[in-house]
């Protein structure tokens, strides 16, 4: 009978997911000897070399990648074995991870955990940001228990649940205000400022644009606050979302119009697995969200007041 231990194979798949055994080890909070003495016991009861080790980073084998998803998936059930315990009791307690996209966590997330913290003071938050993508992988995999997001997101072993609706408005030089809000066709032909590839909201921009690319932008930024403050110096001109409006214009020389209608806008969601305990848990949790956002649900955000319609 060959006898592993979770403990080896949450280190084995941190190991995979870090490609070194120093990150590993540090994401583990276990010193690196220890580390490398638990794989290797693991290799010896396997009987098999799961690693290409080398000086600057470790290669899994064919054995190692095969066994490294049958890792995931136990581990991942064994939490499940937790949340099934969390799910029974009458209060929502202990460990939840969400995660968030960079266009929506600098705004709404003091907000939600001033309210999950009032309403749920036994709940312990875990907050990761990133982009989408790397969001659904690690729902899927178990890493995190919701994200919120925006949608769809299409993916068939997950939950979407629409919060609201938001649209994005036109950041362009102080200067320019007051003069005629332009066009999606208007806009096709102007400095178009965005986020980088991988941000959903770069792609959803595009789309009002209807642009397959952009190749007047001068910039691709990581953060909505950069574009900002690259309109603010005269470069282009930027879309945000609405929530984004008042933390980042107000350092800003710049000015915000609305466009015409149809307004670009894009619906946040939050997504969870089909197979999670917690999915009542979380149905409450995403009415929590809504009125941490001021939004009622499926209803879009009240424009700002700065913002000059066309």
């Amino acid at each position: 009978m060959i006898n592993l231990t979770l403990r080896q194979l949450r280190y084995f798949d941190a190991l995979a997911r870090h490609g070194h055994f120093g990150r590993a080890a540090e994401a583990c909070s276990i010193s690196q000897p220890a580390l490398s003495m638990q794989i290797k016991e693991m290799e010896e009861t396997l009987g098999g070399v799961l690693l290409e080790r080398s000086a600057r980073q470790v290669t899994l084998t064919r054995l190692g990648e095969e066994l490294v998803e049958r890792a995931r998936d136990i581990l991942r059930s064994v939490d499940e074995l937790g949340d099934f315990a969390r799910a029974s009791r009458d209060r929502f307690a202990g460990r939840l991870r969400i995660g968030m996209i960079p266009t929506v966590a600098p705004y709404l997330l003091p907000r939600i955990i001033g309210e999950l913290t009032r309403t749920h003071p036994e709940l312990d938050l875990q907050v990761r940001e990133a982009l989408t993508q790397k969001l659904i992988e690690e729902l899927s995999e178990g890493r995190l228990d919701t994200a919120i997001v925006a949608l769809p997101v299409s993916e068939p072993s997950l939950t979407e649940v629409a919060l609201f609706s938001e649209d994005f408005l036109l950041v362009r030089p102080r200067k320019d205000e007051g003069t005629p809000v332009p066009s999606r066709e208007m806009l096709r032909e102007m400095r178009l400022l965005l986020l980088e590839e991988g941000h959903c909201f770069r792609d959803q921009a595009l789309s009002f644009c209807k642009m397959h690319s952009s190749p007047r932008e001068l910039l691709d930024a990581n953060s909505l606050s950069t574009l900002v403050q690259m309109v603010s110096a005269g470069i282009g001109v930027t879309l945000i979302p609405e929530m984004a409006v008042a933390v980042e214009t107000r350092s800003a020389a710049v000015s915000v119009a609305r466009f015409k209608s149809p307004q670009p806008s894009r619906t946040i969601g939050m997504v969870w697995r089909k197979t999670s305990p917690l999915a009542r848990q979380l149905t409450q949790i995403s009415e929590i969200v809504c009125l941490s956002a001021g939004k009622s649900r499926g209803k879009p955000a009240k424009p700002p007041q700065r913002a000059q319609r066309a």
